[in-house]
């Protein structure tokens, strides 16, 4: 059964049950009375001293203790699986459960279904996400990644860990194939999903490359996207970021000149458009200096007017680039 749609138990890797009987704490249990507990030294006189429970400090005290003895034991993997629901986030168990798991071969299966079910708890976690890329570089099985970090995304569409992980399984076992119908669906959701816009990039630039017909592609989604919504900074920052792929660079391409042709005529006043004209502007003057005497005092015009009508609250920031300009291109 595939394990997204796996209901099965935990069985003795799961802590889902460990609330509903009695906590035995480790050192009153018979099977460990061979372990020396070694307990935590934060020194005679420590800074910030933690209020650890008793819990904690008897899970932590046995951890210690069986990393120390390097013992491979099913008894410890267990241990690792108290640790980790204490605290999910610490490094050092993740990876003696993982020396656990392969001195005991146990079934990976189980185990990414475990991580799965921490994942869904702590999305955001590093080292649940680092564990999980592991399991899977041994197992070879990607099958299930794309549909995780799916439901993932669909909680958050911006959990890092989440597009990290997608992008490592698409590029490791080439599995492109539909990623940009899945990134389109998210920009239906929210066109200002800079997650996505990211995405997409990732996805042109690993798979088909930037050829003339793939540029001109991306620049009409682009394009009728910024019609939509025009004060989308991700939008603009994907065409930017197609459009130096292309040697006309920001001025040129009949795409790009009939966007600005169309906002022209619709007066439009969006922050980013503007700051596109003045970057148009300075590409031209660095490669034609004789244009800088034209174009400079509209380039600054239209910093003036950002800094102190249209964004005001970066007002500091066009005036910074307005004398840089002023620095580079007057005469």
């Amino acid at each position: 059964m595939a394990e997204d749609d796996s209901k099965e138990p935990l069985s003795d890797s799961s802590d889902e049950f460990l609330d509903q009987e009695p906590w035995i704490l480790y050192r009153d249990r018979p099977e460990w009375k061979d372990i020396e507990p070694i307990e935590l030294n934060e020194g005679s006189f420590p800074v910030v001293a933690i209020a650890y429970s008793e819990r904690f400090k008897d899970i932590f005290n046995y951890f210690r203790a069986i990393v120390m003895k390097n013992e491979i034991s099913e008894r410890a993997f267990q241990l690792t699986t108290d640790a980790l629901e204490l605290n999910p986030a610490n490094y050092t168990v993740w990876q003696y459960r993982r020396t656990v798991l392969k001195g005991l071969e146990r079934n990976l299966q189980k185990e990414l279904l475990f991580v799965r079910r921490i994942i869904e708890d702590h999305p955001k976690n590093y080292q649940v996400w680092h564990h999980r890329r592991v399991l899977v570089e041994w197992s070879g099985d990607p099958s299930s990644e794309l549909r995780l970090t799916e439901i993932i995304l669909a909680q958050d569409a911006k959990n890092y860990h989440a597009w990290q992980h997608r992008q490592w399984v698409l590029d490791t076992f080439k599995l492109f194939d539909n990623e940009i119908e899945f990134v389109e669906r998210l920009l239906e959701d929210d066109i200002r999903n800079n997650s996505a816009w990211n995405q997409r990039y990732f996805v042109v630039k690993q798979t088909t490359g930037f050829t003339e017909d793939i540029v001109n592609r991306e620049l009409v989604f682009t394009v009728n996207s910024i019609k939509k919504i025009v004060n989308n900074e991700s939008a603009w920052n994907y065409l930017r970021g197609i459009l130096t792929h292309h040697p006309t660079g920001l001025n040129g391409h009949p795409i790009v000149e009939e966007l600005c042709q169309f906002l022209d005529e619709n007066q439009s006043k969006a922050p980013f458009y503007l700051a596109f004209l003045v970057d148009r502007m300075e590409e031209t003057m660095q490669s034609d200096a004789s244009t800088s005497q034209s174009l400079l005092p509209k380039a600054d015009q239209i910093l003036q007017s950002l800094a102190t009508k249209v964004d005001p609250i970066r007002r500091e920031y066009w005036l910074f680039l307005s004398r840089y300009l002023n620095s580079q291109f007057a005469i």
